[in-house]
């Protein structure tokens, strides 16, 4: 027994010794899932540029924020550019703690009342009060859709769902933007990598 546990451990150090030459395949594919989601946030600000700030400054219907305009230009600059960064993979860590910051405020501000789901699923194990009572209104829409509208056309790429604008998907690319201050942009798919070579050499 001791024979086979001093074989799993010498095997399980060679296995990561092999595997930490692929340890920027990590990170990039941070990197590449991230992308999408800040350019689109970003571009999306910048073209309904006004229509945020006054969504920002608002305090009826709105988030109430102080300073409206520089946190909605804050907000489009740091998403736009963490989108093209985190492209290339330059200055990683540095440009994940704004993006961390926006995550955080948009989970506080924006999508903490409606808590953990971003898809109201009654039967999910942190269903709460607001995503219980969604039920009766999905059921609802589902009847209207049934008998005034071609139910299974507007329901043939996915079911008809509800949104429910909980922290779960803001929480998630925080997770992520966490792991990406700790990794870096990652060995060999990153410009940081390469920068940080050629500076040593």
């Amino acid at each position: 027994m001791k024979n086979f546990i001093y074989g799993l451990s010498q095997y399980y150090q060679k296995l990561g010794k092999t595997l930490q030459h692929a340890d920027g395949i990590a990170a990039l594919a941070l990197r590449l899932y991230l992308v999408p989601i800040f350019w689109m946030a970003g571009t999306n600000k910048l073209m309904h540029f006004n229509d945020i700030v006054e969504w920002f400054g608002n305090s009826d219907g709105g988030l109430g924020l102080p300073f409206p305009y520089l946190m909605t230009l804050l907000a489009t600059t740091t998403e736009l550019a963490g989108a093209i960064l985190l492209t290339f993979g330059l200055f990683t860590r540095l440009i994940s703690i704004p993006l961390i910051i926006t995550m955080l405020v948009a989970i506080f501000t924006i999508h903490l009342p409606n808590g953990w789901q971003a898809i109201a699923d009654p039967n999910a194990p942190f269903a709460n009060m607001q995503v219980l009572a969604s039920a009766e209104k999905l059921e609802k829409a589902r009847q209207i859709l049934q008998t005034y509208g071609n139910y299974d056309w507007l329901t043939s790429n996915g079911s008809f769902v509800i949104l429910n604008n909980g922290i779960e998907f803001a929480t998630t690319y925080l997770v992520m933007l966490l792991a990406l201050l700790v990794l870096g942009g990652g060995r060999y798919f990153s410009l940081d990598y390469w920068i940080k070579k050629k500076l040593s050499n």
